[in-house]
């Protein structure tokens, strides 16, 4: 069982693996400027995103929001 997970998980690093070289390889344009901008803007709002949840997830623990309720 361990083996054939093992097989199929390898299969899709491989098809992910052609997809992207496949993706990569294909002749054109390079990317304007403004494509460059909006990536940047997009990873950059993804993670203040990311650092917004992580403070947020910090500040319920030390608070003990995310203790189980304790009744008298």
């Amino acid at each position: 069982m361990r083996a054939l997970l093992i097989i199929f998980l390898l299969g899709m690093l491989a098809a992910v693996g052609y997809f992207a070289y496949s993706a990569l390889a294909v002749d054109g344009e390079p990317i304007p400027t403004e494509g460059y901008v909006a990536l940047a803007l997009g990873a950059g709002f993804s993670v203040l995103v990311g650092i917004g949840l992580m403070v947020l997830l910090f500040f319920s623990s030390r608070r003990g929001y995310d203790e189980p309720p304790h009744f008298k």
